[in-house]
Protein backbone atom coordinates (compact mmCIF):
# COMPACT_ATOMS: atom_id res chain seq x y z
CA UNK A 1 0.00 0.00 0.00
CA UNK A 2 1.80 3.48 -1.05
CA UNK A 3 1.30 5.93 1.80
CA UNK A 4 -0.36 9.25 2.10
CA UNK A 5 3.26 10.30 2.80
CA UNK A 6 4.89 8.58 0.36
CA UNK A 7 2.79 10.21 -2.73
CA UNK A 8 3.85 14.11 -1.48
CA UNK A 9 7.31 12.76 -1.85
CA UNK A 10 6.86 11.51 -5.03
CA UNK A 11 5.05 14.66 -6.04
CA UNK A 12 7.69 17.21 -5.11
CA UNK A 13 10.88 15.31 -6.27
CA UNK A 14 11.11 17.33 -9.94
CA UNK A 15 10.11 20.90 -7.84
CA UNK A 16 12.95 20.42 -5.61
CA UNK A 17 15.13 19.10 -8.11
CA UNK A 18 14.53 21.90 -10.34
CA UNK A 19 15.87 25.06 -7.73
CA UNK A 20 18.22 22.67 -5.50
CA UNK A 21 20.58 24.12 -3.72
CA UNK A 22 24.18 22.20 -3.13
CA UNK A 23 23.86 20.07 -0.16
CA UNK A 24 25.87 21.00 3.77
CA UNK A 25 28.23 18.64 4.65
CA UNK A 26 30.77 18.94 7.87
CA UNK A 27 34.51 17.98 7.04
CA UNK A 28 36.24 18.82 10.33
CA UNK A 29 35.52 21.74 12.37
CA UNK A 30 33.37 23.60 9.25
CA UNK A 31 30.98 23.14 7.22
CA UNK A 32 31.03 22.98 3.45
CA UNK A 33 28.74 23.50 0.35
CA UNK A 34 29.47 23.35 -3.01
CA UNK A 35 33.67 22.99 -2.40
CA UNK A 36 33.20 26.12 -0.37
CA UNK A 37 33.36 26.89 3.50
CA UNK A 38 29.75 27.84 4.13
CA UNK A 39 28.86 30.29 7.02
CA UNK A 40 25.42 30.36 8.87
CA UNK A 41 23.92 33.92 8.36
CA UNK A 42 20.56 32.61 9.94
CA UNK A 43 17.46 33.91 11.75
CA UNK A 44 14.70 31.75 14.25
CA UNK A 45 12.05 31.45 12.21
CA UNK A 46 9.19 30.06 14.22
CA UNK A 47 6.57 31.97 16.20
CA UNK A 48 3.58 29.82 17.04
CA UNK A 49 3.50 26.34 17.42
CA UNK A 50 1.50 26.08 13.73
CA UNK A 51 3.87 24.58 11.43
CA UNK A 52 6.12 27.30 9.76
CA UNK A 53 6.41 25.78 6.52
CA UNK A 54 3.35 24.62 4.76
CA UNK A 55 2.02 28.03 4.02
CA UNK A 56 3.24 28.72 0.74
CA UNK A 57 1.94 32.42 0.63
CA UNK A 58 3.29 32.94 3.90
CA UNK A 59 6.31 31.54 3.14
CA UNK A 60 7.04 33.09 0.05
CA UNK A 61 6.63 36.88 1.89
CA UNK A 62 9.16 35.92 4.48
CA UNK A 63 11.68 34.16 2.30
CA UNK A 64 12.06 37.26 -0.10
CA UNK A 65 12.29 39.58 3.04
CA UNK A 66 14.77 37.58 4.80
CA UNK A 67 17.08 37.35 1.24
CA UNK A 68 16.59 41.37 1.47
CA UNK A 69 19.02 41.29 4.78
CA UNK A 70 21.40 38.55 3.72
CA UNK A 71 20.05 35.27 5.27
CA UNK A 72 21.43 32.66 4.56
CA UNK A 73 19.59 29.94 6.80
CA UNK A 74 16.78 29.68 9.25
CA UNK A 75 15.81 27.85 12.13
CA UNK A 76 12.79 25.86 12.86
CA UNK A 77 11.73 24.21 16.15
CA UNK A 78 8.79 21.94 15.50
CA UNK A 79 7.13 20.80 12.09
CA UNK A 80 4.25 18.74 11.33
CA UNK A 81 5.41 15.65 9.19
CA UNK A 82 2.35 14.67 8.12
CA UNK A 83 1.59 17.94 6.05
CA UNK A 84 3.20 18.96 2.85
CA UNK A 85 6.39 20.71 3.06
CA UNK A 86 7.32 20.67 -0.54
CA UNK A 87 6.19 24.70 -1.69
CA UNK A 88 7.69 26.30 1.33
CA UNK A 89 11.06 24.29 1.11
CA UNK A 90 11.05 25.27 -2.49
CA UNK A 91 10.56 28.94 -2.23
CA UNK A 92 13.40 29.02 0.42
CA UNK A 93 15.61 27.07 -1.93
CA UNK A 94 14.98 29.69 -4.58
CA UNK A 95 15.98 32.51 -2.03
CA UNK A 96 19.13 30.71 -0.95
CA UNK A 97 18.11 29.51 2.46
CA UNK A 98 18.86 26.34 4.02
CA UNK A 99 16.48 25.04 7.04
CA UNK A 100 17.93 23.72 10.05
CA UNK A 101 15.36 21.60 12.02
CA UNK A 102 14.77 20.22 15.05
CA UNK A 103 13.81 16.16 15.32
CA UNK A 104 11.57 16.18 18.14
CA UNK A 105 8.34 17.21 18.01
CA UNK A 106 6.10 18.95 21.16
CA UNK A 107 5.74 15.91 23.21
CA UNK A 108 9.05 13.93 22.08
CA UNK A 109 12.36 15.82 23.39
CA UNK A 110 14.32 14.13 26.13
CA UNK A 111 14.01 15.76 29.54
CA UNK A 112 16.70 16.36 31.92
CA UNK A 113 14.48 16.03 34.76
CA UNK A 114 13.38 12.19 33.95
CA UNK A 115 14.98 11.19 30.65
CA UNK A 116 14.53 8.54 28.62
CA UNK A 117 15.25 7.70 24.97
CA UNK A 118 12.46 5.42 23.86
CA UNK A 119 10.87 3.60 20.94
CA UNK A 120 8.01 5.89 21.26
CA UNK A 121 10.44 8.62 20.83
CA UNK A 122 12.63 7.34 18.13
CA UNK A 123 9.78 6.80 15.67
CA UNK A 124 8.37 10.37 15.88
CA UNK A 125 12.22 11.56 15.10
CA UNK A 126 12.08 9.33 12.19
CA UNK A 127 8.62 10.53 10.64
CA UNK A 128 10.07 14.35 10.68
CA UNK A 129 13.42 12.78 9.24
CA UNK A 130 11.77 10.71 6.68
CA UNK A 131 9.72 13.78 5.46
CA UNK A 132 12.63 16.10 5.17
CA UNK A 133 15.68 14.37 4.02
CA UNK A 134 14.96 14.92 0.44
CA UNK A 135 14.85 18.78 0.68
CA UNK A 136 18.69 19.57 -0.27
CA UNK A 137 18.17 22.62 1.16
CA UNK A 138 18.14 21.12 4.45
CA UNK A 139 21.18 21.68 5.92
CA UNK A 140 21.05 20.18 9.34
CA UNK A 141 18.83 18.48 11.99
CA UNK A 142 18.59 18.91 15.98
CA UNK A 143 18.87 16.25 18.17
CA UNK A 144 17.73 18.04 20.65
CA UNK A 145 17.51 21.90 22.03
CA UNK A 146 18.67 23.14 25.43
CA UNK A 147 17.70 19.41 26.89
CA UNK A 148 20.35 20.50 29.46
CA UNK A 149 20.11 24.04 31.46
CA UNK A 150 21.19 23.17 34.80
CA UNK A 151 24.13 20.82 36.39
CA UNK A 152 21.53 18.36 38.21
CA UNK A 153 20.50 17.27 34.34
CA UNK A 154 23.84 16.81 32.85
CA UNK A 155 22.72 12.65 33.61
CA UNK A 156 21.00 12.82 30.68
CA UNK A 157 23.12 13.69 28.33
CA UNK A 158 23.79 9.93 27.47
CA UNK A 159 20.37 9.84 26.24
CA UNK A 160 21.08 12.44 23.60
CA UNK A 161 24.05 10.50 22.63
CA UNK A 162 21.67 7.73 22.42
CA UNK A 163 19.57 9.67 20.53
CA UNK A 164 22.18 10.65 18.13
CA UNK A 165 23.55 7.12 17.51
CA UNK A 166 20.16 5.57 16.64
CA UNK A 167 19.41 8.41 14.49
CA UNK A 168 22.71 7.87 12.25
CA UNK A 169 22.23 4.01 12.63
CA UNK A 170 18.83 4.51 10.66
CA UNK A 171 19.42 7.49 8.05
CA UNK A 172 22.38 4.78 7.36
CA UNK A 173 20.10 2.03 6.95
CA UNK A 174 17.82 4.20 5.08
CA UNK A 175 20.62 4.81 2.70
CA UNK A 176 19.89 8.63 3.32
CA UNK A 177 22.66 11.32 2.05
CA UNK A 178 24.67 12.05 5.37
CA UNK A 179 22.82 14.88 6.66
CA UNK A 180 24.47 16.54 10.00
CA UNK A 181 22.87 16.34 13.24
CA UNK A 182 23.55 18.47 15.86
CA UNK A 183 22.67 19.70 19.19
CA UNK A 184 21.49 23.75 20.41
CA UNK A 185 22.86 24.10 24.28
CA UNK A 186 21.55 26.46 26.96
CA UNK A 187 24.40 29.37 27.31
CA UNK A 188 24.79 27.50 30.85
CA UNK A 189 28.90 28.46 32.35
CA UNK A 190 28.44 25.17 35.04
CA UNK A 191 27.92 23.32 31.86
CA UNK A 192 30.94 25.09 29.70
CA UNK A 193 32.59 23.65 28.23
CA UNK A 194 31.78 19.68 29.71
CA UNK A 195 28.72 19.62 27.95
CA UNK A 196 30.10 20.70 24.40
CA UNK A 197 32.59 18.20 25.03
CA UNK A 198 31.33 15.07 25.93
CA UNK A 199 28.54 15.39 23.04
CA UNK A 200 31.59 15.42 20.55
CA UNK A 201 33.87 13.00 22.41
CA UNK A 202 35.00 9.47 21.76
CA UNK A 203 36.57 7.49 18.35
CA UNK A 204 33.19 6.71 16.97
CA UNK A 205 31.78 9.45 15.32
CA UNK A 206 28.31 7.81 14.83
CA UNK A 207 27.88 7.84 18.72
CA UNK A 208 28.56 11.45 18.33
CA UNK A 209 27.01 15.12 17.20
CA UNK A 210 28.32 16.34 13.97
CA UNK A 211 27.86 20.20 15.20
CA UNK A 212 27.25 22.37 18.28
CA UNK A 213 25.16 25.27 18.91
CA UNK A 214 24.78 28.09 21.36
CA UNK A 215 21.87 30.04 22.44
CA UNK A 216 23.76 32.72 23.71
CA UNK A 217 22.27 36.02 24.88
CA UNK A 218 25.93 37.81 26.46
CA UNK A 219 26.22 40.82 23.99
CA UNK A 220 24.32 43.15 24.74
CA UNK A 221 24.07 47.31 24.27
CA UNK A 222 27.52 48.32 24.11
CA UNK A 223 29.12 45.64 25.33
CA UNK A 224 32.72 44.63 23.49
CA UNK A 225 34.25 40.90 22.33
CA UNK A 226 35.61 41.16 26.23
CA UNK A 227 33.18 42.77 28.08
CA UNK A 228 30.53 40.49 26.65
CA UNK A 229 31.83 37.22 27.72
CA UNK A 230 32.65 36.44 24.21
CA UNK A 231 36.26 36.12 24.17
CA UNK A 232 35.85 33.24 26.65
CA UNK A 233 33.54 31.41 25.13
CA UNK A 234 36.14 31.90 21.71
CA UNK A 235 38.57 30.39 24.61
CA UNK A 236 36.56 27.73 25.11
CA UNK A 237 36.27 26.64 22.01
CA UNK A 238 39.49 26.82 20.07
CA UNK A 239 40.63 23.84 18.99
CA UNK A 240 36.91 22.20 19.04
CA UNK A 241 37.23 19.03 16.28
CA UNK A 242 33.53 19.89 15.07
CA UNK A 243 31.74 22.93 13.64
CA UNK A 244 30.04 25.62 16.22
CA UNK A 245 28.08 28.57 15.77
CA UNK A 246 25.28 30.45 17.84
CA UNK A 247 21.91 28.52 16.97
CA UNK A 248 20.11 31.80 18.76
CA UNK A 249 21.94 35.38 19.31
CA UNK A 250 20.84 38.63 19.80
CA UNK A 251 20.35 40.75 23.24
CA UNK A 252 17.31 43.01 23.15
CA UNK A 253 18.34 44.76 26.30
CA UNK A 254 20.94 47.45 27.40
CA UNK A 255 19.77 50.00 24.14
CA UNK A 256 19.39 49.37 20.29
CA UNK A 257 19.89 45.89 18.54
CA UNK A 258 22.89 47.13 17.19
CA UNK A 259 24.14 43.20 16.22
CA UNK A 260 27.93 44.31 16.31
CA UNK A 261 28.53 40.87 18.05
CA UNK A 262 28.36 39.50 14.16
CA UNK A 263 31.67 41.56 13.47
CA UNK A 264 33.13 39.41 15.95
CA UNK A 265 31.85 36.25 15.15
CA UNK A 266 32.49 36.92 11.51
CA UNK A 267 36.01 38.42 12.38
CA UNK A 268 39.69 37.61 12.68
CA UNK A 269 39.30 36.73 16.89
CA UNK A 270 36.32 34.05 16.38
CA UNK A 271 35.88 33.08 12.43
CA UNK A 272 38.47 30.80 12.80
CA UNK A 273 36.28 28.47 14.96
CA UNK A 274 32.80 29.79 14.94
CA UNK A 275 30.56 28.90 11.48
CA UNK A 276 28.40 32.00 11.96
CA UNK A 277 24.98 32.95 13.95
CA UNK A 278 21.19 32.55 14.22
CA UNK A 279 19.56 35.59 15.22
CA UNK A 280 16.43 35.40 17.92
CA UNK A 281 13.82 36.06 16.11
CA UNK A 282 12.14 36.33 12.83
CA UNK A 283 8.71 37.51 13.85
CA UNK A 284 7.61 39.76 16.64
CA UNK A 285 6.08 38.48 19.98
CA UNK A 286 5.10 39.96 23.21
CA UNK A 287 9.28 39.48 23.97
CA UNK A 288 10.30 42.01 21.55
CA UNK A 289 12.63 39.56 19.71
CA UNK A 290 11.27 40.30 16.38
CA UNK A 291 12.91 41.28 13.25
CA UNK A 292 9.33 42.11 11.35
CA UNK A 293 6.00 42.09 12.36
CA UNK A 294 2.89 41.00 10.72
CA UNK A 295 0.73 43.61 10.98
CA UNK A 296 -1.97 45.63 14.01
CA UNK A 297 -4.07 42.54 14.00
CA UNK A 298 -0.94 40.49 16.01
CA UNK A 299 -2.03 37.34 14.09
CA UNK A 300 1.54 35.61 13.42
CA UNK A 301 1.00 33.89 9.62
CA UNK A 302 -2.04 33.59 8.19
CA UNK A 303 -0.53 35.40 4.82
CA UNK A 304 0.12 38.77 6.33
CA UNK A 305 3.07 40.56 4.40
CA UNK A 306 6.05 40.95 7.15
CA UNK A 307 7.36 44.64 8.20
CA UNK A 308 10.39 45.66 9.09
CA UNK A 309 10.85 46.66 13.46
CA UNK A 310 13.33 49.44 12.82
CA UNK A 311 15.62 49.75 13.43
CA UNK A 312 16.76 46.55 14.19
CA UNK A 313 16.04 44.96 11.01
CA UNK A 314 18.37 47.60 8.91
CA UNK A 315 20.55 47.25 11.67
CA UNK A 316 21.01 43.24 10.98
CA UNK A 317 20.91 44.06 7.03
CA UNK A 318 23.84 46.44 7.55
CA UNK A 319 26.11 44.05 9.81
CA UNK A 320 25.33 41.36 7.18
CA UNK A 321 26.19 43.39 4.25
CA UNK A 322 29.52 44.13 5.81
CA UNK A 323 30.37 40.86 6.55
CA UNK A 324 32.41 38.43 3.52
CA UNK A 325 34.21 35.74 5.45
CA UNK A 326 36.09 34.29 2.53
CA UNK A 327 36.59 30.10 4.46
CA UNK A 328 38.19 27.98 2.93
CA UNK A 329 38.09 25.68 0.03
CA UNK A 330 36.87 21.98 0.80
CA UNK A 331 39.73 20.88 -1.45
CA UNK A 332 42.61 22.78 0.42
CA UNK A 333 41.21 22.07 4.22
CA UNK A 334 42.92 18.81 6.08
CA UNK A 335 41.39 18.61 9.01
CA UNK A 336 43.88 17.99 11.98
CA UNK A 337 42.18 18.45 15.23
CA UNK A 338 40.93 15.61 17.35
CA UNK A 339 37.78 14.99 19.24
CA UNK A 340 38.00 16.62 23.17
CA UNK A 341 38.60 14.46 25.97
CA UNK A 342 35.86 13.06 27.48
CA UNK A 343 35.02 15.15 30.68
CA UNK A 344 35.15 13.91 34.07
CA UNK A 345 32.39 13.45 36.58
CA UNK A 346 33.70 16.14 39.40
CA UNK A 347 31.19 16.55 42.72
CA UNK A 348 28.75 19.08 42.56
CA UNK A 349 29.26 19.83 39.07
CA UNK A 350 29.34 17.36 35.57
CA UNK A 351 28.16 14.37 36.70
CA UNK A 352 28.91 12.06 33.53
CA UNK A 353 32.58 10.46 33.76
CA UNK A 354 33.98 9.99 30.41
CA UNK A 355 31.99 8.31 28.25
CA UNK A 356 29.96 5.76 29.68
CA UNK A 357 27.57 3.38 27.37
CA UNK A 358 24.75 4.89 25.90
CA UNK A 359 21.68 3.61 26.17
CA UNK A 360 20.41 3.19 22.26
CA UNK A 361 17.11 0.84 21.67
CA UNK A 362 19.66 -1.27 19.79
CA UNK A 363 19.92 -2.75 15.64
CA UNK A 364 16.42 -4.74 16.09
CA UNK A 365 14.46 -1.74 16.40
CA UNK A 366 16.26 0.56 14.19
CA UNK A 367 16.48 -1.70 11.68
CA UNK A 368 12.67 -2.35 11.79
CA UNK A 369 11.56 0.72 11.61
CA UNK A 370 14.06 1.56 8.37
CA UNK A 371 12.10 -1.57 6.60
CA UNK A 372 9.35 0.44 7.36
CA UNK A 373 8.05 -1.56 10.19
CA UNK A 374 7.53 0.64 12.70
CA UNK A 375 4.87 -0.79 14.87
CA UNK A 376 5.86 0.37 18.67
CA UNK A 377 6.58 -2.48 20.79
CA UNK A 378 4.00 -3.04 23.61
CA UNK A 379 6.39 -3.39 26.37
CA UNK A 380 8.11 -0.32 25.81
CA UNK A 381 10.11 0.09 28.93
CA UNK A 382 8.96 4.07 30.58
CA UNK A 383 12.58 5.09 30.80
CA UNK A 384 15.45 3.55 29.09
CA UNK A 385 18.57 1.88 31.39
CA UNK A 386 20.81 4.23 33.58
CA UNK A 387 23.99 4.82 32.06
CA UNK A 388 27.21 3.95 34.42
CA UNK A 389 29.53 6.59 35.18
CA UNK A 390 27.68 9.35 37.48
CA UNK A 391 28.27 10.59 40.63
CA UNK A 392 25.73 8.87 43.53
CA UNK A 393 24.86 12.64 43.92
CA UNK A 394 24.02 13.74 40.78
CA UNK A 395 21.85 11.16 39.58
CA UNK A 396 19.80 10.62 42.70
CA UNK A 397 19.06 14.32 41.82
CA UNK A 398 18.25 14.11 38.33
CA UNK A 399 15.83 11.22 39.68
CA UNK A 400 14.06 13.18 42.04
CA UNK A 401 13.51 15.88 39.47
CA UNK A 402 15.27 18.43 41.31
CA UNK A 403 16.42 21.40 39.05
CA UNK A 404 17.54 25.20 39.47
CA UNK A 405 15.35 27.74 37.62
CA UNK A 406 17.32 29.66 34.86
CA UNK A 407 17.81 32.83 37.00
CA UNK A 408 19.86 30.93 39.13
CA UNK A 409 22.03 28.44 37.27
CA UNK A 410 24.52 31.19 36.63
CA UNK A 411 23.03 31.97 32.76
CA UNK A 412 26.04 34.70 31.67
CA UNK A 413 23.10 36.86 30.36
CA UNK A 414 19.68 37.98 32.30
CA UNK A 415 18.09 38.67 28.67
CA UNK A 416 18.11 35.39 27.45
CA UNK A 417 14.06 34.60 26.18
CA UNK A 418 12.86 31.47 28.42
CA UNK A 419 11.25 28.67 27.11
CA UNK A 420 8.12 30.15 27.04
CA UNK A 421 8.84 32.61 25.27
CA UNK A 422 11.10 31.30 22.78
CA UNK A 423 8.66 28.91 21.26
CA UNK A 424 5.32 30.78 21.95
CA UNK A 425 2.58 28.51 23.50
CA UNK A 426 4.88 25.43 22.80
CA UNK A 427 5.17 24.35 26.02
CA UNK A 428 2.36 21.77 26.88
CA UNK A 429 0.62 22.26 23.26
CA UNK A 430 -1.61 19.33 22.33
CA UNK A 431 -0.74 16.57 20.34
CA UNK A 432 -2.03 13.35 19.30
CA UNK A 433 0.76 11.60 20.10
CA UNK A 434 -1.21 8.51 20.83
CA UNK A 435 -2.35 7.73 17.10
CA UNK A 436 1.62 7.41 16.68
CA UNK A 437 1.21 3.72 16.40
CA UNK A 438 -1.07 3.78 12.97
CA UNK A 439 2.35 3.78 10.58
CA UNK A 440 1.91 4.07 6.92
CA UNK A 441 3.00 0.74 5.84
Amino acid sequence: MVSFRSLLALTGLTLAAANSLPTISVKGAKFFADGQQFFIKGVAYQGTPADPLVDITQCTMDAESMAVIGTNSIRVYHVDPYANHDGCMDVFSQNGIYVWLDLDTFNTTIEQTAPTWTAEQFIAFTQVMDVFQQYDNLAGFWIGNEVINTLAGSPSAPYVKAAVADMKAYMAAKKYRSIPMGYSAADIAELRPALQNYLACGDDINKSIDFYGLNSYEWCGDATYQSSGYANLQAMSEGYSIPIFFSETGCNVGGARTFNDQAAIFGPDMVGTWSGSIIYEWVQETNDYGLVSYGSNGEIYGDNKPTPIQPDYSNLAGQWKTITPSGVAESAYTPSLSPPACPSSTAGAWAVNGNPPIPTLGSKIVNQAAANNKQIPTESPSAGPTPSGFTAETTVASQTGSQTSAASASQTSSSKPNGAERLGAFAGAPLAFAAIALFFV
